[in-house]
């Protein structure tokens, strides 16, 4: 999409948080994400595989306290072999879930264009962060207004290849 089309919309994509777990708004944003990943999924990310222009994977991960299984969209950025994603939940206060999810069980699988990848996460160190936060904030403005949003440090998380 060009980038004039697309700075509109990142406008208010950039003005929207997240609803707060437990609420009913929460429990219809959950339904949406299943909704959009079994689009994805059947239409092998052709459909639904973009956010304001930006590539979407699909991230799979298991919770820590309920062990289920999770998988969660998100904005992604290639950085070599590896996938970048933020946590950002919009510039809430907190992490979000599936970042604690990942710390307790950093083995998982992404979902990229139909194509199921075995990664390992690990948090980018203060160094690497810096580096990638500049492409990732160039790729989607959206993510400095989030930072801007809360007083903790956004985390930038590296998916590198298993295997």
């Amino acid at each position: 999409m060009a980038s004039f089309l697309r700075k509109p919309f990142s406008a208010l994509t950039s003005l929207a948080q997240p609803p707060r777990p437990g609420t009913p708004a929460f429990a219809l944003w959950n339904r949406f994400t299943g909704v959009n990943n079994a689009i994805y999924r059947l239409s092998g990310g052709r459909l639904m595989g973009s956010y304001d222009g930006n590539p979407v994977v699909l991230l799979h991960h298991v919770g820590r306290r309920s062990g289920e299984e999770r998988v969660t969209p998100l904005i992604y950025m290639e950085d070599g072999d590896d996938v970048v994603i933020v946590a950002s939940m919009g510039g809430t206060p907190k992490n979000p879930a599936w970042f604690h999810n990942l710390r307790d069980r950093p083995e998982t699988e992404i979902e990229i264009r139909g194509e199921r990848r075995a990664v390992t996460a690990r948090v980018a160190g203060a160094e690497e962060r810096a580096r990638l936060w500049q492409l990732l904030v160039q790729q989607y403005p959206a993510f400095a207004t989030y930072q801007g949003r809360t007083e903790r440090e956004i985390p930038v998380v590296v998916l590198s290849p298993r295997g």
